[in-house]
């Protein structure tokens, strides 16, 4: 297998993450399933404590409901996974076509994955009934920052079985 395909996992992912920052809010609105599919009040008594302020909105289960502070949750959820993923595909990338220490290589996957986060949040100005905000990409960054550790741990876990002959390359 050619090494460069290892690239094309970064560029597919940054493509969804491109078009779904490219749909409006409306169309990505979960509140409707959740309403509508689940009966989430039991949790109401869990979580109708919860008030901050986001973004400039209050949210709480006052202001947004049960089904509207879970979507919140949910789609904030969304911005850690999407770019703890694509750290850890930056690292996969860079791991099999560029030779050098792991530790520079996760630098360098966080610093693409948090400027990929920038322009995200900037692409969402262009977007209809989207707004960029900073607070997404300090969300983003903690994605990415897990994925270091997640990786560091998984790279320590690995050298430790190859010592041990448990492992094989």
């Amino acid at each position: 297998m050619q090494k460069s395909v290892y690239w094309l996992f970064p560029l597919l992912w940054m493509g969804v993450i491109f078009y779904s920052s490219a749909q409006p809010y409306e169309e990505q609105d979960i509140k409707p399933f959740l309403g509508n599919a689940l009966n989430l009040s039991f949790l109401e008594p869990f979580v109708g404590w919860m008030s901050f302020t986001y973004h400039n909105s209050e949210v709480s289960v006052e202001a947004l409901g049960v089904d509207g502070l879970i979507e919140f949750f949910i789609r904030k959820g969304a911005h850690f996974g999407v770019y703890f993923i694509l750290l850890c595909l930056f690292y996969m990338a860079f791991v099999k076509t560029v030779k050098g220490a792991h530790w520079k290589l996760m630098e360098v996957s966080y610093l693409l994955s948090i400027t990929y986060a920038v322009t995200d949040e900037f692409h969402q100005s262009y977007t209809a009934n989207r707004t960029p905000y900073a607070g997404d990409i300090v969300i983003d960054g903690i994605g990415a920052g897990a994925a270091v550790l997640f990786l560091i741990v998984w790279n320590r876990n690995r050298k430790r079985r190859q010592k041990n002959g448990k492992l094989t390359r």
